[in-house]
């Protein structure tokens, strides 16, 4: 618990900064180790009510797989559901009522941290909280809001996260322009949806609108598709996408943004270096994140701020302040919900005096579209660019029994291993529930396994998962049903 001093200052062992996927789980693990602690977060919804989970809960990623997961449903109804004799008629779609579930799915899982909150006896305190000074060897934590304090703690973890980033001279007005909320509310199906940026954001909110039936146009300015992905990946992506009805022009530079009763009018050149003129109903812009420290107080105690705008940390997240550590998307690596938890965790860990480690190079990234894409470690263009030997197996879902009866046969899984020791340095997948199917690779990855070890493991039948088994047999060149 707690404890006041006699300025009714608050004193705890850990004060975490933010309560997206970062910091909840750091002031749990925390907690859990037996620090008394404290998370301060200003998210709010439903008139002022606290919103914690940050941008992944509120207006990320479990908003967007909800709506990702009712598009789906509409597009199975009304393309799927034949081939299995199921016949639908006057189907339709009523966008509010999507909405509305997405929200409501959004508050449970706002309401379960604040549960969790309680379970582990982390105190929470709605606000924004900003460093203020120090107090011998602690600091002092201002929290503004409904329900103000004065926080001290010797130990403080910084879990901000990060904002979208806008185009140069276009801000965001919500109506016409979004970042990725706005993307999340649209009140109706957009006859033409522009998207500018072809990551995640853009590939996902551009499916769920596209399935309810908007003309979706995305525009990236990088001349690859796809360009983090393996090649394979890529290439199989864009036919699935384009099949699918989204228009991926890649090599595109935006020349300028105008807003007008007709929509938003999009000036831009493609990769040939025509000019061309697009008039879209509702423009998402999704071309990356800043990280997120306005109001933070960092010139109050002197943390430092990189010149990306990041809190600077080393390899272990400690700041060049002495007991004030960071993580997730307010600092370097990749901006990933399940990057910042593990970092949380190790974080925690350390104040503890434990020795956690976080791997970048065994963190799992994946993009919800359908058909899904996941990897973890390096693709082939990158081993070849570092001269590394390797052997390459692969084996399509168009082989796979269950992935033939879910009548979900797009895609293929394959696993990159080293030439001379079989371990594994690679896995990428497209293809249903990719995105599950992913950590058998972070797995082995993690554990230095070979691919001759995930061949070796029986599998069951009929799974999704015995792909990766073919393809991790078809490294020794030996597939069972190829």
């Amino acid at each position: 618990m707690a404890r006041k001093d006699s300025d009714m200052s608050q004193q705890y062992d850990v004060v975490v900064i933010g309560a997206g996927p970062g910091g909840y789980i750091a002031a749990i693990r925390a907690a859990q180790l037996g620090f008394s602690t404290a998370c301060i977060d200003d998210g709010s919804r439903d008139g002022g009510k606290p919103a914690p989970g940050g941008t992944c809960t509120n207006v990320g990623c479990i908003p967007s797989k909800a709506l990702l997961q009712s598009s789906e449903n509409f597009a199975h109804a009304g393309h799927g559901f034949a081939q299995h004799g199921i016949d639908v008629k006057g189907l339709s779609i009523d966008v509010g009522r999507m909405l509305a579930r997405k929200d409501k799915v959004v508050a449970q899982n706002n309401d379960g941290i604040l549960w969790l909150f309680k379970k582990n006896k982390v105190a929470f305190h709605h606000g924004r909280g900003s460093f203020t000074g120090k107090a011998g060897d602690a600091w002092t934590i201002s929290v503004e809001g409904a329900a103000p304090a004065t926080l001290v703690a010797r130990n403080v973890i910084v879990a901000t996260g990060s904002v979208p980033r806008a185009l140069p001279g276009v801000p965001f007005d919500h109506r016409l322009v979004l970042d990725n909320a706005g993307a999340l509310a649209i009140p109706s199906v957009p006859k033409r949806l522009g998207v500018v940026g072809a990551g995640v954001v853009g590939l996902e909110m551009g499916s769920v609108w596209r399935r309810l039936g908007a003309e979706v146009t995305v525009l990236e300015a990088l001349p690859a598709f796809l360009g983090a992905a393996d090649e394979a990946v890529a290439k199989e992506a864009h036919k699935a996408f384009a099949k699918q009805g989204l228009a991926i022009h890649t090599g595109a530079t935006i020349s300028s943004v105008a807003t007008g009763k007709s929509g938003a009018t999009v000036e831009w050149t493609d990769a040939q270096g025509a000019a061309q003129t697009s008039v879209f109903d509702r423009l998402i812009v999704s071309i990356g994140r800043a990280p997120r420290t306005a109001g933070l107080g960092a010139d109050a105690v002197g943390l430092t701020i990189d010149e990306r705008g990041f809190v600077a940390v080393d390899g272990e997240c400690r700041t060049n302040l002495p007991g004030v550590w960071a993580v997730g998307d307010v600092v370097r690596g990749p901006m990933l919900a399940h990057k910042a938890e593990d970092e949380g965790v190790a974080v925690a860990e350390r104040i503890a005096g434990q020795h956690p480690h976080v791997d970048f190079g065994t963190i799992p990234w994946v993009i919800y579209t359908s058909p899904e894409i996941a990897w973890v470690g390096r693709t082939e263009q990158q081993l070849r660019a570092d001269g590394v030997a390797y052997r390459g197996g692969s084996f399509p879902f168009s082989a796979n029994g269950r992935a033939r009866a879910m009548g979900e046969a797009t895609g293929f899984v394959k696993i990159l291993a080293d030439a001379a020791t079989d371990r594994v340095l690679g896995m990428h997948a497209i293809g249903p529930l990719a995105s599950e199917l992913i950590a058998e690779g972070v797995m082995a990855m993690e554990f230095g396994a070979s691919s001759e070890d995930i061949a070796r493991i029986c599998h069951a039948h009929p799974t999704l998962s015995e792909a990766t088994r073919e393809a991790a047999l078809a490294v020794a060149g030996r597939t069972l049903n190829l």
